[in-house]
């Protein structure tokens, strides 16, 4: 459970009153492998940065968001995936979103003199899955040009965008579809993380923490294992572009992985203490 943010865990155990109970938060840190420090410093950024206020100190505290209900929790994996992306993973696992073989290809040249805005419709390409074929030359089998059209607009770059269509794409030679995925998509790697995600979703809460030989009560032990499986489906959602099924090796990890952690989710809301974090309802809401 190493790598996630310490500020996501505080984040992730905010409850529907925007209250963090800093017992609980150095109880979970704790079993993710934080220590007491990095979660002081952690809590003296986010109180400095006006994300939260504190009422007293360490375990005795209580943290409350300022401003914001549902702020986002700054640098690092996102507590929840964005909404959309994650319900339309969940169409394509259900046979709801058939591709209709059309691959969408997007091009622009931006001078160097606009190079922020440039790297900016970049970065929303390939957010949005598309894979760089050439300079300046984007593909996906997804339509997403309403969204690229958009930001290009935002950033003065309409006149800079071609968009086009086409069901004949050959990319080095390689024309036939489950091939050009191959070709352009790291799917070994994307594939890796959502099996770790699985891998975690189907072990029992508490599990690493009694690995580790660490103490735990269960409400603790559930929280912590919840916040380790949005961390986990955060770091294997963002990368994945959602090709169709039909352009992925079957059975594709990410549909069994996406499946397990629905039903840990389940099982971890139906366990946990109340009042619970509004991260349960989030996901809720996300998967619904």
């Amino acid at each position: 459970m190493s790598g996630i943010p310490t500020r996501m865990v505080v984040h992730a155990l905010v409850r529907e009153d925007g209250t963090v109970a800093g017992g609980e938060l150095y109880e979970v840190a704790g079993l993710l492998g934080m220590t007491d420090q990095q979660v002081r410093l952690c809590v003296k950024r986010l109180v400095s940065e006006g994300r939260f206020t504190a009422q007293g100190r360490g375990r005795r505290a209580v943290l409350r968001l300022a401003g914001a209900v549902e702020p986002e929790p700054g640098p690092g994996l996102p507590l929840v995936p964005e909404v959309e992306f994650v319900r339309h993973a969940y169409r394509q696992d259900r046979g709801l979103e058939p591709w209709d073989g059309l691959w969408h290809a997007f091009a622009f040249a931006v001078p160097e003199s606009a190079r922020a805005a440039r790297d900016s419709l970049r970065d929303a390409l390939t957010g949005l899955g598309a894979a760089p074929v050439q300079g300046g030359l984007y593909v996906t089998p997804n339509a997403i040009g309403p969204y690229v059209r958009a930001h290009a607009a935002e950033l003065g770059l309409s006149e800079a965008l071609s968009c086009l269509s086409t069901r004949d794409l050959t990319v080095g030679g390689t024309s036939d579809p489950r091939a050009l995925a191959k070709r352009l998509w790291p799917l070994p790697e994307i594939a890796a993380r959502y099996t770790e995600l699985r891998a975690l979703a189907e072990q029992p809460a508490g599990a690493a923490a009694a690995a580790a030989g660490t103490e735990a009560d269960g409400a603790a032990a559930g929280l912590a294992h919840a916040v380790a499986l949005a961390a986990a489906f955060s770091a294997a959602m963002l990368p994945d572009p959602l090709l169709p099924p039909e352009l992925l090796p079957q059975p594709w990890p990410g549909a069994t992985a996406r499946a397990a952690a629905s039903g840990a989710w389940a099982r971890l809301e139906a366990a946990a203490p109340a009042p619970g974090p509004r991260l349960f309802r989030l996901y809720g809401e996300a998967l619904a």
